[in-house]
């Protein structure tokens, strides 16, 4: 895994999506309007839940932080996506590469733990409700949410380290739309065996011990909530969890399928569509999944609207 005094690749070009410039057009808009709306939905979230001081509790305090991470999740590779869309050379530097690496590493385990996060909220939302208000005080709100941001910046260093220590002699040519690991492992004139084999193992360790985790979790509130006597009294009990549920199943579904099984020689066009779903729809719908599901949520937000019609009446 020593690097050469000089890396003889200095930049690598990203094939992307490689259809008709008329379905590039498309996939543009589409994907332009898809992270405008992402960015606004996700923003609205942070704001809501900072203005309103009914919505100050654990869950809320995670999810600020989940829409923090779509944010910029989206942001290390749709603008870079947009663009190549729209041009002839399709290029991007090493330093580049490996830094859309780096941040990529740190935003999905983030995700992945503040996911899991959320489903110790909720187990002890229902599985211990008196002793709830005790355990998740905010002073260990922010202790959670902070090792999980500090354990995912420091964990990301050293396969980024690795990835810098590679050696590139050609081909430069990324079957992707952004820079991956495997895509980059595959490109590398290093023997990367053992590096695969380290990569594949930490992805797998992050994403099952965080879905582990949280199937643990759900397991015990499902087991809660069988015991509650009465119909509604189980509505009610699913209804807190249902959102983050969803978002749970969407996620891991396309990410499992990307990341844990096993490689071939490089990504295609099947592939490529299915981290198009991870990296843009998924943070695109938390924010509306979890808007519709909160009842706190829509009043908040049913608010100015309904004094801006309050004004039309009054003045018409």
């Amino acid at each position: 895994m020593s690097r050469q005094n000089q890396t003889i690749v200095n930049e690598f070009h990203l094939l992307g999506f490689q259809i008709g410039s008329d379905l590039q057009i498309l996939l543009f808009i589409i994907v332009l309007v898809v992270y405008i709306l992402t960015i606004l939905g996700n923003l609205v979230i942070i704001i809501v839940i900072g203005l309103n001081f009914r919505l100050h509790n654990p869950m809320n305090f995670f999810l600020s932080n989940l829409s923090f991470v779509g944010i910029f999740y989206t942001t290390v590779t749709i603008p870079k996506m947009l663009n190549d869309l729209l041009v002839e050379e399709k290029t991007i530097s090493f330093r580049g590469c490996i830094a859309q690496c780096y941040f990529f590493f740190v935003l999905g385990a983030t995700e992945n733990y503040i996911l899991s996060l959320m489903a110790f909220d909720r187990y002890l939302a229902i599985c211990k409700p008196l002793r709830y208000t005790t355990i998740m005080h905010h002073t260990f709100c922010c202790q959670l949410a902070v090792g999980s941001w500090l354990s995912s910046v420091l964990g990301s260093v050293l396969p980024v380290f690795f990835l810098c220590r590679l050696s590139f002699c050609g081909p430069n040519h990324i079957n992707h739309f952004f820079c991956d690991s495997y895509p980059l492992l595959n490109l590398s004139c290093t023997d990367t065996a053992l590096l695969k084999t380290y990569f594949f193992s930490l992805t797998w360790i992050i994403i099952f011990s965080s879905l582990f985790f949280t199937i643990a979790s759900y397991i015990q509130i499902i087991l809660v909530i069988l015991r509650i006597p009465t119909t509604s009294g189980r509505q009610k009990a699913f209804s807190t969890c249902g959102s983050h549920l969803s978002v749970v199943m969407i996620y891991y579904g396309s990410v499992i399928f990307m990341y844990v099984r096993l490689k071939g020689k490089g990504y295609n066009e099947y592939d490529k569509v299915i981290s198009l779903f991870y990296v843009v729809v998924t943070p695109f719908l938390n924010p509306i999944i979890y808007s519709l599901r909160n009842k706190e949520m829509i009043d908040t937000l049913r608010k100015p609207f309904m004094h801006i019609s309050t004004c039309r009446c009054v003045f018409s």
